[in-house]
């Protein structure tokens, strides 16, 4: 079947697509089987995905060519786990991996409003189960974590439930992460051992008290204090929420769009005239080189406590602005009606931007991040989940780094220099304390598609900063369609090990061949 290259079903923001087969949607669990049982037979390399908004690591484009692409976004339905002796509703829900973070939220929403989840910054299209599968992490941390009790169609065209879902009809199976004997969800994070159907992903009840936190850095060069005293803050437990801090140019690039949509549409500026005033804008949100979003929940008596030690801790090093609901409207209502003035006009554009931004800490999806992007190549006119019909280009490579200020702070000036050195002057750099004892970065390329010279000098920009991280003894949390053979490379005898356990739940091979595995043969026609 041939496509044009908007039409192609793998093409991606990466700028690189591998031809495939076709692409399937499947309508029930049972038509999984019958597909991975009748590709056992003709040998058909299978490649599934759940929405394929794998935005910046390959999309849905497989490994291997002429792999047939598995549509799994009819697998949406969303139950709720209930106490069978008192009807109480439990913070569980099983889930398909149709199932997007817009979905949910809307879902709880309108029936279960007490109880909210763990959001990533990706569009409100973006699977939970997809990304959780590849470790993605949200602002209440690791979504691993939230996932439990997975049902499997495994490349032998079998049916494996982990955990106490074995048993049937039983309570443990939604209530238990554990279950009996060795746990062997962890075997389908990041592998290509089977197809993940459905799984118990948890619930966060609401809090009383819920407050954004947002801290700007004064200095440039007290990052490593700053990462270390943020590092301390979520050992103690003041601030219980993933900590993202981002530096200017990916801060600005966020808020670009809100900004200027803000001065277009209530101030009836041209496009000319709000992008030329965004900046001063922007500079007003984020005036330093690094700033960061939290969250602190609690009772009343405890956000407020945290928030005092918080301030005295960062007094020096950085400015501290909680953000409620609250604020938020009060401050824009009389911005926006004094915004005949500069410095009024500014917050309110400021604050028109930041608005469904601050809410993500609070476990709000937002399209805000990827509407940015469709503004910033033209097409504000596309909806975010179709980004990969417009001309950005998007390369992530995302380092797990230790949790130690001044190794971070080393490791950034690296990576400028490495980028610099390949025609990047500029990396957007997202550093994330995703638990008490880990970080792991988000480092963006972004470039425009239609320059294939440009797409080109991204991804060896991108190899080279990959070396690099390999060079400094680390290793990437996530990984890159493109970028498969390079990490196997550098280990081969553990990817030999991990493809030895994937021989005994796909003797054939045909999950997604080559992905977090060893190169896959050629497929059979």
């Amino acid at each position: 079947m041939a496509y044009t290259q908007s039409e192609h079903p793998s093409n991606n923001i990466t700028g690189r697509a591998t031809d495939v087969r076709g692409q399937v949607r499947p309508p029930s669990v049972r038509a999984v089987i019958k597909l991975v049982r009748a590709a056992r037979k003709n040998g058909t390399p299978l490649y599934p995905f759940s929405t394929g908004l794998n935005f910046g690591y390959g999309g849905k484009s497989p490994t291997a060519a002429g792999s047939l692409l598995v549509d799994l976004g009819a697998l949406n339905t969303i139950r709720m786990t209930v106490d069978k002796t008192n009807g109480r509703v439990l913070p569980v829900a099983v889930i398909g991996p149709g199932v997007t973070q817009g979905m949910l939220y809307d879902f709880l929403e309108a029936h279960h409003p007490n109880l909210t989840f763990n959001v990533t910054g990706s569009a409100r299209a973006t699977s939970i189960i997809g990304n959780a599968l590849d470790r993605g992490v949200g602002y209440f941390g690791p979504r691993k974590e939230d996932l439990f009790g997975l049902a499997v169609v495994c490349g032998n065209g079998k049916l494996l439930r982990t955990g106490f879902r074995r048993l049937k009809r039983s309570p443990l199976g939604t209530s238990n992460p554990y279950g009996l004997g060795p746990m062997i969800d962890g075997l389908f994070f990041q592998s290509n051992f089977g197809i993940v159907v459905s799984a118990c992903f948890r619930l966060v009840p609401k809090r009383p008290k819920q407050v954004a936190l947002s801290l700007s850095l004064r200095r440039e060069e007290d990052l490593p204090a700053f990462i270390d005293e943020l590092a301390n803050c979520k050992r103690e437990g003041l601030i219980e929420s993933v900590t993202h801090i981002a530096n200017r140019a990916r801060t600005h690039a966020t808020l670009a769009y809100g900004v200027t949509k803000y001065l277009e549409q209530q101030c009836d500026y041209t496009p000319e005239r709000a992008f030329a005033e965004a900046e001063s804008v922007m500079d007003l949100i984020a005036p330093g080189e690094w700033a960061s979003l939290g969250a602190i929940t609690g009772t009343k008596a405890q956000v407020k406590a945290n928030l005092v030690e918080i301030r005295r801790r960062m007094k020096g090093l950085a400015r501290v602005r909680p953000i409620t609901h609250q604020l938020l409207d009060t401050a824009y209502a009389v911005a926006h009606r004094l915004r005949f003035i500069p410095a009024a006009r500014a917050n309110a554009a400021a604050i028109s931007a930041i608005r469904p931004l601050h809410t993500l800490a609070l476990g709000v999806p937002t399209d805000a991040a990827i509407d940015n992007l469709l503004w910033k190549f033209g097409r504000a006119d596309l909806g975010a989940a179709q980004l990969d019909q417009s001309n950005c280009g998007l390369l992530f490579i995302n380092p797990a780094l230790p949790l130690d200020g001044a190794f971070v702070d080393r490791f950034i000036t690296e990576m400028k220099k490495t980028a610099a050195r390949y025609y990047h002057d500029t990396l957007y750099i997202t550093i994330n304390i995703e638990t008490p004892t880990s970080l792991v970065a988000v480092i963006n390329l972004l470039f425009d598609r239609s320059n294939l010279d440009g797409v080109k000098r991204a991804h060896y920009c991108a190899d080279r900063l990959l070396d690099k991280i390999h060079e400094m003894g680390l290793e990437v949390y996530r990984a890159r369609a493109d970028m498969m053979a390079a990490i196997v490379r550098r280990d081969p005898h553990y990817w030999a090990v991990i493809h030895s356990l994937k021989t005994r739940l796909d003797p054939d091979g045909i999950i997604a061949p080559g992905r977090y595995d060893t190169q896959p043969a050629a497929p059979k026609n």
